[in-house]
């Protein structure tokens, strides 16, 4: 994954729910250009977020051994930009997993206003479907839930520890 739309998970239950938080910084190139003399995340790297975040929640579910991509955006409603300097808290929640994929919904709030909700869907690739072998390289995924503070706070359902799994 080459951009992270999430800064750091804030809270990670298994199979249930997870939040996290995006700083919106006037540095990021993509604030320049998306809309010119009024700088603003794009709506669709706040689906973005809303879809890292939720698709580690599935792909954690299943221990990571399941190929987990963002298939389709079900619903979704902004009611406030993302200005430079926003802290854009975002939750997201496990609503059904089948054999094929699985369902979240997702909320971003900011100042303690709701600021955008979505329906997400992700799909489970087969192995050699669409793409051969991983979609991380070995280490890669580990490396970067490290990086946002994953490991801090993930519990499982009862309240332990999100184990090191063996395909991470």
């Amino acid at each position: 994954m080459r951009w992270f739309w999430v800064d750091r998970f804030t809270e990670f239950v298994s199979g249930s729910h997870a939040k996290g938080i995006k700083n919106v910084a006037l540095d990021e190139e993509v604030l320049d250009g998306y809309s010119l003399g009024y700088p603003v995340l794009p709506p669709t790297l706040i689906i973005e977020g809303l879809a890292q975040l939720g698709g580690i929640l599935v792909h954690e579910k299943f221990q990571f051994t399941k190929r987990v991509v963002l298939a389709k955006v079900g619903s979704v409603k902004y009611y406030a930009p993302a200005k430079p300097g926003d802290t854009l808290i975002y939750h997201v929640e496990l609503q059904r997993t089948q054999e094929l994929g699985a369902t979240i919904t997702g909320t971003s709030h900011c100042d303690g206003v709701l600021q955008a909700e979505a329906e997400l869907m992700f799909a489970f690739l087969e192995e050699g479907h669409l793409v051969d072998g991983p979609l991380f390289h070995p280490g890669d995924l580990r490396a970067m839930l490290r990086l946002m503070n994953f490991f801090h706070v993930a519990k499982t359902a009862d309240g332990q520890p999100v184990p090191f799994y063996p395909n991470l």
